[in-house]
């Protein structure tokens, strides 16, 4: 196994085919890299087969991680105690494998190869932390389908928890109001006919769909910065660079859709493409009229009528505002965590600390979504 910084990676013939079959390619962990988080440091691991070839890559970046940022405020405000004198406290050098925006993938031609990727860098990965003084290896934000591949880390030391689950919502329907007939309770289907109702009594609110949104870049990241920071809990903060590169480098799996009233932009959401499935990454909305006309409702009314339209069968979500989505009826879509600490002897004590640090545990309303014990699942 070999570690190279973005530079170096130009020589590796594996890259450019990186991730190719994910809606979140090579492309997107560079330019996640040029424009997110800059104090942190981006690397990545070549994992080489039985000849010596590198095969595979895995990117990783290197934080310092406060163990309780997905805690809920009683948790925090003891931290904040313990931290007047100890101010490391639970705070650990983390090397995290994956990405920085959002879930991770694991790189390979089919499944027989990523295994024995898996298997390798399971081998390799702590002895590598260790000499870089790392105190806190985890593999970020796996989908469930990467359990079998994974298991090797869970051998190795590893604990596997969930993160927050994305969802997915089945849209093989005629049209949206074929998905809310069919699919909805007759009082959500009556609520959200109330909500769309709203619109008649303003401006007429139109949708667009973009694919340069540098011109209006000024206009659109507010309204991102007004969603994060109305979120209780925070991902990465994006930049407007971010979403600028994004539509530049990436055409062909963005969409940007924009809603805009009276020729003012009130709201847009950012969608990426991958096989039969449309992917809501990141929303932005005008809360001066957001609420009033139900924006995010009118949103999601769009974003699936359009791929109805176009073939898309599913209808996928990040993280966070599960209740309009438990109420949409849609199942969660699980992400694991796997962590190991890298000293022999504090490993077992984290191991049982990190059922009680999960972040899924600090929202209740998972528990509602009818496939909640698929988070936890260690069939």
């Amino acid at each position: 196994m070999t570690v190279v910084t973005r530079a170096a990676l130009a020589q590796y013939r594996c890259w450019p085919s990186a991730f190719a079959n994910e809606r979140k390619d090579h492309r997107f962990y560079e330019i996640v890299e040029d424009t997110i988080n800059p104090e942190f440091e981006y690397r990545y691991f070549i994992i080489h087969g039985d000849r010596g070839e590198p095969c595979t890559v895995q990117p990783f970046f290197v934080l310092d991680q406060d163990l309780l940022a997905g805690t809920g405020s009683h948790a925090q405000a003891v931290a904040a105690t313990i931290r007047r004198l100890w101010p490391g406290f639970l705070k650990l050098r983390t090397l995290m494998v994956g990405c920085v925006a959002g879930e991770g993938h694991f790189d390979g031609a089919d499944e027989s190869s990523r295994q024995e990727g898996a298997r390798r860098l399971a081998s390799a990965i702590i002895h590598y932390a260790r000499a870089m003084k790392i105190r806190l290896v985890v593999m970020k934000e796996f989908p469930a389908k990467y359990r079998p591949t994974l298991a090797c880390f869970m051998r190795a030391g590893f604990v596997r928890v969930p993160s927050l689950p994305m969802t997915r919502l089945e849209i093989k329907y005629g049209s949206f109001e074929d998905y809310m007939r069919c699919a909805l309770h007759s009082s959500r289907r009556a609520k959200l006919h109330r909500a769309f109702q709203a619109l008649n009594h303003a401006p007429p609110v139109e949708v667009s769909l973009e694919t340069d949104i540098a011109p209006i870049i000024g206009e659109i990241y507010p309204l991102y910065l007004q969603v994060y920071a109305r979120s209780k809990q925070h991902f990465e903060k994006l930049t407007p660079e971010f979403f600028c590169a994004l539509g530049h480098v990436m055409p062909d799996k963005s969409r940007f859709f924009v809603w805009r009233q009276l020729g003012r932009i009130i709201a847009f959401n950012l969608c990426m493409v991958q096989g039969d499935a449309i992917y809501s990454e990141y929303i932005g909305l005008d809360y001066a009229v957001a609420l009033d006309l139900h924006l995010y409702f009118v949103a999601v009314r769009d974003v699936i009528t359009w791929a109805i339209a176009n073939g898309y069968r599913s209808y996928c979500s990040s993280g966070l505002s599960y209740e309009p989505k438990f109420h949409l009826r849609h199942r969660l879509d699980p992400i694991d965590l796997y962590v190991r600490h890298t000293s022999a002897v504090i490993n077992p004590i984290l191991r049982h600390l990190l059922p009680w640090l999960e972040p899924t545990r600090q929202d209740p309303l998972l528990r509602k979504f009818e496939n909640y014990a698929e988070l936890w699942d260690h069939a």
